[in-house]
């Protein structure tokens, strides 16, 4: 049975009489259930009538309900009510917009709108770049989206997407103070997408893409990078790659490897595993072989194949190395995988080189489980919370777009990425690095501000930032 999940948690209300024995009655079945306490309160006392609360967490909605059917089948209980704690997360959305200023009488109304207003509008009308520091655009993101690649979940349309996406925001407010909002656009045609984010781009000061599948996505974000003047940033692609250079990083560091002594096997040949290797590659490591359901990717390949995957044949697999992803893995020292469950067996991370990293980071299941794979590997990553060393883009997009807007930059480049990507790894000292901890926790409250800081020093060194020295949400002025 999978281990039980905040995710899917219920809270039972349960009303019963208050007699010695029957609580401890009710907690014993719900852990004879395998379903995990994480509170019990009392609601009520009347009549001889106890009425508590049970939060529990269970695996999936199939574990709950056979919980609350044990329960029901016990004499002399009520079962109440039952809630899906994370639909109630969700009752009404996660984000709201809130004033920045009170309007509590005329004068606050005739600055606030009109007609003071109207001076700000010339001030902006005059000179553009002042909406950076009149409006919102100087903090606000926009998270866009089409549906067509959701989680694990694909194609499933934008009003479907929209929780995605709040939670998108509201992460970007948790961790960097940034204002986003969310954008689910009915259409999935490359140039509707491209002209309506062109249309709505004078409201934010940068856009993230997001769940849009590959490789339109590619396309996409180069067309509106060269035609806008704020940043534009797919972070399924580059947020990700970012993450992984990370731990890749702190994880040879661990092996005592070099990036360009490595030998690197991919399983995943969509936006992300070509932002990853295109990272890797920038970084010194020479050797990557990316494999799809056919194979091996390599120049000449002609089965199967797509700007995406065109572009992976002419950079990486120096060698035209030609065969199965088992075949990739054998001999080398990487594994990182961002393609489905179950493609790897204990036999191919064996076949591997000493010391092998694995990093399978498919979602919600990896390649191969973890429990699997530690036996043979020095060390293993995957994208999930419920193992050590979590690949999660939180560690990224937040920072980032920090630093972005605190220089105002125009675009987002390599060397910025790569800067991020140091930043990240660098939150772990020497010192506190395990095979068990390459890469800091989501929650460490230290790497948004290093990878702001620099992403922002990154931008003014290349050129790219309208401002010489980071100011924003995040600095006083």
């Amino acid at each position: 049975m999978k281990i039980p999940s905040p995710s899917y948690a219920i809270t039972l209300r349960l009303r019963y009489p208050d007699e010695a024995g029957l609580l401890g009655r009710l907690t014993s079945l719900i852990g004879e259930s395998n379903g995990y306490i994480g509170a019990v309160d009392i609601v009520e006392v009347r009549g001889g009538m106890i009425t508590r609360d049970f939060t529990v967490n269970t695996s999936d909605v199939a574990h709950g309900e056979a919980i609350v059917a044990r329960i029901r089948e016990v004499p002399s209980v009520e079962v109440l009510n039952v809630s899906d704690r994370t639909f109630l997360m969700h009752l009404g959305g996660k984000i709201e917009v809130n004033s920045k200023v009170s309007v509590k009488t005329r004068d606050d109304l005739s600055m606030a709108y009109t007609p003071g207003v109207a001076r700000v509008c010339q001030a902006i009308y005059e000179d553009e770049d002042a909406a950076f520091n009149l409006t919102i655009k100087r903090n606000t993101v926009a998270v866009v989206t089409d549906g067509s690649a959701v989680l694990g979940m694909g194609d499933i349309g934008p009003k479907a997407a929209m929780p995605v996406m709040e939670g998108k925001a509201l992460l970007f407010k948790e961790f960097a103070g940034v204002d986003a909002f969310p954008i689910c656009l009915d259409t999935q045609d490359v140039d509707a997408i491209v002209n309506t984010v062109k249309y709505i781009s004078p409201t934010f000061g940068g856009i993230n893409l997001e769940d849009i599948s590959s490789p339109r996505c590619v396309e996409i974000e180069r067309r509106l990078d060269a035609e806008l003047n704020i940043p534009v940033f797919h972070d399924d692609q580059h947020g990700t790659a970012i993450v992984v250079l990370a731990a890749l990083t702190n994880a040879l560091k661990v092996v005592d490897k070099a990036p360009e002594g490595i030998r690197v096997a991919m399983s995943g040949a969509g936006s992300a595993g070509m932002a990853i290797a295109r990272l890797l590659k920038q970084s010194g490591v020479e050797q990557i072989v990316v494999c799809d359901r056919t194979g091996a990717i390599y120049q000449g390949r002609t089965e199967r194949m797509n700007p995406v995957k065109d572009w992976i044949a002419e950079n990486t697999n120096p060698g035209r190395e030609k065969g199965s992803l088992s075949d990739a893995m054998r001999g080398a020292d990487v594994f990182i995988g961002v393609s489905a469950s179950g493609l790897v067996s204990v036999e191919d991370v064996q076949s591997m080189a000493s010391d092998a990293i694995v990093f399978a980071l498919a979602n919600p299941d990896p390649e191969i489980a973890p429990e699997l794979v530690e036996p043979y590997a020095r060390v293993v990553a995957t994208g999930r919370s419920d193992y050590a060393n979590q690949i999660n883009n939180v560690l990224c997009f937040p920072g980032l777009f920090r630093g972005l807007l605190d220089v105002r930059a125009r675009t987002v480049t390599d060397g910025m990425k790569r800067a991020a990507a140091v930043a990240i790894a660098s939150v772990i000292s020497d010192e506190e690095l395990t095979p068990h901890y390459i890469i800091p926790s989501v929650f460490n409250r230290k790497v948004a501000p290093a990878v702001a800081n620099a992403v922002a020093e990154a931008a003014i060194a290349e050129g790219v930032a309208r401002k010489k020295t980071p100011t924003g949400e995040s600095h006083q002025e």
